[in-house]
């Protein structure tokens, strides 16, 4: 690995969804972009927002605070979406994530990072990578191939492919 490869592995774009803050490896995402219409798809599940095109390509888009099971929002001007590169089933896949807001690109150091929390075992927190600090603000860093599960994961390809 490079070093430019290790340093991209500590930074993180972080976004925010209600008054939380979140973050998503640098290296997943490929470009944000502003809130735009999105085309509802029928038939698919509350937190498929639709899609959008992209130079050409249909590409999902899924609403993170409905995922996240907070309320649904209003598109503000700070409304955005991130366009990231998921693993779905082995594949490499684009998937857009509707968010209330982009905050900065930051590095976080291994020692800001904590292991996420152990919730019992009803409540699934493998989609959480860890959890940063960063000016004494939590930050919860997602996994993002892993926030959807594998019944989730073919319903959206299943939209991308139909499209």
């Amino acid at each position: 690995m490079s070093a430019e490869d290790l340093e991209q592995m500590n930074q993180y774009l972080t976004f925010k969804l209600d008054e939380e803050v979140f973050a998503v490896e640098i290296a997943k995402v490929r470009e944000v972009l502003d809130f735009t219409d999105v085309t509802k798809v029928p038939q698919t599940p509350i937190f498929m927002r639709g899609v959008i095109n992209l130079r050409g390509s249909v590409v999902p888009v899924v609403d993170m605070r409905v995922k996240f099971s907070m309320r649904e929002a209003e598109a503000t001007v700070n409304t955005c979406i991130i366009i990231t590169e998921v693993v779905m089933d082995g594949e490499p896949s684009v998937l857009g994530a509707l968010v209330d807001s982009v905050q900065e690109v930051l590095e976080l150091d291994p020692d800001q990072i904590e292991p996420p929390p152990r919730i019992g075992t009803k409540l699934d927190t493998e989609f959480i990578r860890g959890m940063g600090k960063h000016n004494d603000e939590f930050i919860i860093i997602l996994d993002i191939d892993r926030v959807f599960s594998a019944d989730e994961i073919s319903l959206i390809q299943a939209v991308d492919s139909d499209s």
